[in-house]
């Protein structure tokens, strides 16, 4: 995913009192810090937390690598995202995301982002891990998260059958209400509007983690907008 729209924009876009440090991010990967928006008893915070749930009963922090996505059509009750469904939501920030796919023997990247070039959010879910149960506490709590999945809108589905969860801003104090009924959050966690995102050809650099600059998201010269 990318984030590239500065500090003061994402701070009045999403309500959230901090103003930190955060560099533009052209390639940000699974188990690096991403801003999360969170609901706290005085408003909205912004939070960086790994990416990658780590459950609250968790051994190993390490089962964070393999829970970067939720399915939105089981999180209310699998066991790794259901007590985080129920009680510890959050928006995460983006401009756009990235997908591959299968063009012969090789893959094609495609940046995914809104028509307008706006930032939107991603419904996440987060978790607070203490360490495991009868074992030594971290230094400091680990804080993770999550981004619900769900099926592929029109544009998307040529790429991946899979898409994240993008939430209407109508729909974030919602999404952030502890006392939101299971049943009408389920309702959110559905494809994105087929004329809200746009889909275009990038070069390899994307497929290097290292690299995390603005070539990573430029159109390929001469490649249309496909989707």
């Amino acid at each position: 995913m990318l984030l590239t729209t500065p500090v003061a924009e994402i701070q009045k876009v999403f309500g959230f009192p901090e103003r930190p440090n955060l560099s533009p991010r052209w390639n940000v990967a699974p188990t690096q810090e991403v801003p999360a928006v969170r609901r706290e008893e005085d408003g909205r915070h912004l939070a960086l937390l790994r990416w990658g749930l780590v459950p609250f009963w968790a051994d190993d922090p390490s089962i964070g690598a393999r829970l970067i996505n939720a399915r939105g059509e089981s999180v209310a009750e699998k066991p790794s995202f259901r007590e985080a469904f129920r009680k510890r939501r959050c928006l995460v920030p983006t401009d756009g995301f990235y997908e591959w796919k299968a063009e012969g023997k090789r893959k094609q990247g495609y940046a995914i982002r809104r028509r307008d070039r706006a930032p939107f959010a991603f419904a996440g879910l987060w978790e607070r891990w203490n360490g495991p149960k009868g074992g030594p506490a971290p230094e400091r709590p680990l804080e993770t998260l999550t981004i619900v999945t769900t099926t592929a809108n029109a544009v998307l589905k040529p790429l991946h059958e899979r898409m994240p969860v993008i939430l209407d801003a109508a729909d974030w104090d919602l999404w952030l209400d502890p006392a939101a009924p299971a049943p009408v959050l389920e309702g959110l966690l559905k494809p994105a509007p087929d004329d809200l995102l746009e889909a275009y050809a990038v070069g390899p650099r994307v497929n290097n983690v290292r690299n995390d600059d603005e070539a990573c998201a430029a159109p390929l010269d001469d490649a249309p907008t496909l989707f």
